[in-house]
């Protein structure tokens, strides 16, 4: 998994509230389970219109946060059901932070697992980030993870906090498996002796 230490880049104002796993990523795209190709998928029943052509009107779709790699998202996104298409969709595109006032929980740990921060801000800061990523191409923001902080165009600092052991995971880029392999070598002795003492096993 690919490490989240600073981030600086466009961040892209997605203010309504609600929207759910199936909005993010709809079930057709769900036939596959590899990570990449995704990204083509995303919001696509708001990114897209009946005919296949990209809705001007849809943020994303908008020339000053066609790369965006951040969203300044509404209340309770990710909610819905649970897939982990959701948050590969949104990596897929190139988006590595999502913040809003709140997340589904399962969406929420689904973002840590695949190197994406979701960060919980007050709906004062919310509003103030909201702000700035209304700035098209000037809204850029940078997450600095270690020091907690996001900062905006302007100097502005929002402080936001996270578990310590999802910001270590994050930090050093460990998902699920790369945290079992940090074990390896324990692991190892342990199959080793286990083969001695019971070979028939």
């Amino acid at each position: 998994m690919q490490s989240f230490t600073t981030l600086t880049g466009v961040a892209a104002p997605l203010p309504m509230i609600n929207i759910d796993t199936d909005m993010i990523i709809p079930k057709q795209y769900l036939k596959t389970i590899k990570r990449t190709g995704l990204g083509k998928g995303l919001f696509s029943e708001l990114r897209y219109n009946a005919d296949g052509s990209e809705n001007p009107d849809f943020v994303l779709n908008k020339p000053a946060y066609k790369d965006a790699e951040i969203l300044v998202a509404g209340d309770n996104f990710g909610c819905g059901s649970s897939r982990e298409h959701a948050p590969w969709a949104l990596l897929d595109k190139g988006i590595r932070c999502v913040i809003s006032t709140s997340f589904a929980d399962i969406f929420y740990n689904n973002c840590f697992k695949n190197g994406i921060l979701p960060i919980v801000v007050s709906p004062e800061d919310h509003a103030k980030l909201l702000d700035d990523a209304e700035r098209g191409a000037n809204a850029r923001l940078t997450i600095d993870l270690a020091a907690q902080e996001i900062r905006g165009p302007d100097g502005g600092v929002v402080r936001f906090d996270i578990d310590p052991f999802r910001k270590r995971c994050l930090l050093e880029g460990l998902d699920d498996i790369g945290l079992t392999m940090q074990k390896d070598a324990s692991i190892a002795a342990f199959e080793s002796k286990l083969a001695a003492e019971r070979p028939w096993a």
